[in-house]
Parts: structure tokens; sequence; C-alpha cells
């Protein structure tokens, strides 16, 4: 059973920094528009602050967190920017406050939630690791995002093993998601960490199909931050050739992801 608290202090570190980029940014800077369609740097906040307390009420209230689902089921397309935008409409200070208050409780809940308790979400049911891992991985996607839109460069660390691991994790809900059926082998991923000097690596060595390439374009790819015209991968096999083309690690409906940078051939 995977202790929680080393990803949920990864997760606390992701957010400190993020809290860090978005802390004095003035009513402007607030206001900048981030690569996500529609949405500023206040949204991206206000998304991770809403996620952050549907995970609490996950983790809290079980038949809370239901009504949730139901209410997203009923508006599965406009659920997740009405969220979004309420928060967007806040004064920044205010909106930050919520963020702080929220993620400092989920992660006082997940320190303090029994061992091997499982909790209900918009996919299947996670762990608190599991949780606090799905946490981090947008954590950091919404923070690149912000990051892009306030001129910043946020060099990746090795908090990423966490992003990589659930996307390597979430292979056959990418391809369940697009109404694909998952191949029966499973495939093996090997990526060279954020400093170069290691291997993270997924899934048996004597599998027939793989994934290589650098840890940070993994991810990039997992969370949709950027499209595999962009990044360094190699698939090696058909199967693995079309998971870089619908790799998904976050719940939800297949995203559409990010176009290629001009110049790039999808």
């Amino acid at each position: 059973m995977a202790d929680p608290t080393p990803v949920i202090d990864d997760l606390c570190a992701e957010s400190d920094e993020l809290d860090r980029l978005v802390a004095e940014l003035d009513e402007d800077g607030w206001k900048r528009v981030t690569p996500a369609p529609g949405w500023t740097v206040a949204h991206q906040i206000a998304h991770l602050a809403w996620t952050d307390r549907s995970a609490l009420l996950a983790v809290t209230d079980a038949d809370g967190f239901r009504k949730l689902v139901e209410e997203a089921l009923a508006a599965p397309d406009s659920f997740v920017d009405e969220g979004a935008e309420e928060g967007a409409r806040l004064p920044p200070a205010e909106l930050l406050g919520r963020w702080r208050q929220g993620r400092a409780a989920l992660a006082d809940a997940l320190r303090s939630a029994p061992a091997g308790a499982r909790f209900p979400w918009y996919g299947p049911p996670m762990s608190a690791a599991s949780m606090a891992t799905a946490r981090l991985m947008e954590t950091w996607a919404h923070g690149l995002d912000i990051a892009d839109a306030i001129g910043v460069m946020r060099p990746p660390t090795d908090r990423l093993r966490h992003v990589a691991f659930l996307g390597a994790r979430t292979r056959d809900f990418a391809y369940v998601t697009h109404g694909l059926t998952p191949p029966a082998e499973p495939f093996r991923v090997e990526l060279v960490s954020p400093g170069g000097d290691g291997l993270w690596v997924y899934g048996p060595e004597d599998a027939p199909q793989r994934i290589t390439g650098p840890a940070l374009d993994f991810c990039l790819l997992v969370t949709q931050r950027a499209h595999r015209a962009d990044l360094a991968l190699l698939a090696d096999g058909p199967d693995a050739d079309r998971w870089l083309d619908i790799a998904q690690a976050f719940a939800g409906p297949p995203g559409e992801g990010r176009p290629p940078k001009k110049g790039a051939t999808p």
C-alpha cells in the first residue's frame, strides 16, 4: 500500500511554486489570456480552487460529492467552464485566498485519510495517493498555462515523476474515452528524467511495444499541453504510436489538445 505522504508533500510544493507566480500579479496580470481558449490567469486558478473543493468533498463527504457528479452529468459540456467562470469573477485577493484555503484543507484531509481508503471521483475511485497525484498533475499543467501567459519559464523538476506515472497508468483510460479497445499487452515506457541523469520506466522490460523520450515531453503530451509533433517522443509499435495521438491523464471526455506549432507536421 503506497504511503501518500511523499506525493502530498510534492503537491504542496508544486502549489506553493505556482502561488509565488500569481501572488504578486496586479489586476491586469490576473486578466492575461492563457493558451486555454477563453481562460485567463484567473480562470486557471479558479479551476484549481474549484477542483480542490471537489476533491475535498470526495474525501470528506461522499454524498455531497455524488450530488456534484449529478450536476456534472446534467451539463457535461459546460460544467467545468462554469466553475472557472464563477471563480474568475471574484476579486483576485479573494480568489487567491479561496485557493490557498481549499488546497490546504485537501492536503490535511488526504494526510489523515484512513489507510487503504478509496474515494469517488469523476473517473475510477482513487486512493489518497492517487488523488494527490491527480491534483499535482492538474496543478502543474495549469501552472504551465499561467507561466506562458505571464512570460515566465518554469524549469521541470523531479515532481514530474508523479505526472509521468499517472500518464502511463491511464493508458487504457485514454483508449476507452476515445471509444477504442485498449491493447491486450502492456507497453514499456522509458523516460529520461528532467535532469538527464536517470531513467523512469513503466511496464515490463520485454514488452513488444514501447514509448521512449524525455519525461518532460511525455508529461506535456498526457496533459495535452503540447502536440506530439512538437515533442521528442518515439513509439515502437502501431498501438504505441496510436496512444501518442490520444494520451490523456485527466478525467473527463477527450480533450482537443493543443495544435502543433507553426511549421510542425501533425
